[in-house]
């Protein structure tokens, strides 16, 4: 049967490794860095706050979220949550996450157009991720060429939110190093530790979005068999 095996799977097989690829990257260098203690000698909370003050921005804070490298700026709470290790954390990749974040904040604060435009796209690509494979593939059952045009969009819209991911993340980074350096949390020398645990970092995003772009290929071959 088709759904058992369908040749189109290989197409996104270089995105499934490249995402492997992507994880072990970024928990390599997290591991590594992790051990690299900042000679600051300042945790990632004290960054984030200082850094926070710094900007005069006292409508965001700070917590402690118990999720492994599940760091984040939610800014419909107006919070920064930092994992454990990047909370109480002093090492260069402690501080190099945690100034991402609040790259995030400073985005949200001086209205970056690719972050206005992310936030707006969250609802529609969440609908697009969770609805699009049921309804393209209804469609490809029951041979309705709109319920797969209809699939199709909605996951175009998820595609999109990924590609636009992109620079906002790397945005962030480049942020969080120019906020790091100029304010005195890192040394010169600590610049590269940090550039790469945020360049691993950006692997993920980047993996992410060959995986939709790829899947969504892939949905157009499918598409092109009903025609």
């Amino acid at each position: 049967m088709w759904w058992v095996w369908d040749p189109t799977y290989l197409l996104v097989l270089p995105a499934l490794f490249f995402a492997l690829y992507a994880q072990s990257q970024v928990r390599g260098a997290f591991d590594k860095y992790s051990r690299q203690k900042a000679s600051s000698g300042y945790s990632g909370r004290e960054v984030a706050l200082a850094l926070l003050q710094a900007a005069g921005i006292d409508t965001v804070h700070v917590e402690r979220t118990p999720q492994n490298l599940g760091d984040h700026y939610d800014p419909r709470a107006g919070v920064v949550r930092l994992s454990p290790q990047v909370y109480q954390g002093n090492s260069v990749a402690a501080l190099g996450i945690a100034a991402h974040e609040i790259g995030h904040v400073l985005q949200h604060h001086t209205g970056y157009v690719p972050l206005n435009l992310r936030s707006n796209l969250v609802p529609l690509a969440g609908l697009g991720s969770n609805a699009a494979f049921p309804l393209f593939f209804a469609g490809f059952l029951f041979n309705s060429q709109g319920l797969m045009d209809l699939g199709i969009i909605l996951f175009g819209v998820a595609v999109l939110f990924h590609v636009v991911t992109l620079p906002v993340e790397r945005n962030a980074s480049s942020r969080a190093l120019a906020l790091l350096e100029s304010h005195g949390y890192i040394t010169a020398q600590e610049v590269q530790p940090v550039r790469k645990v945020l360049n691993a970092a950006s692997l993920t995003y980047l993996a992410a979005t060959a995986m939709a772009v790829l899947q969504l290929a892939r949905l157009l071959l499918l598409r092109g068999r009903r025609s």
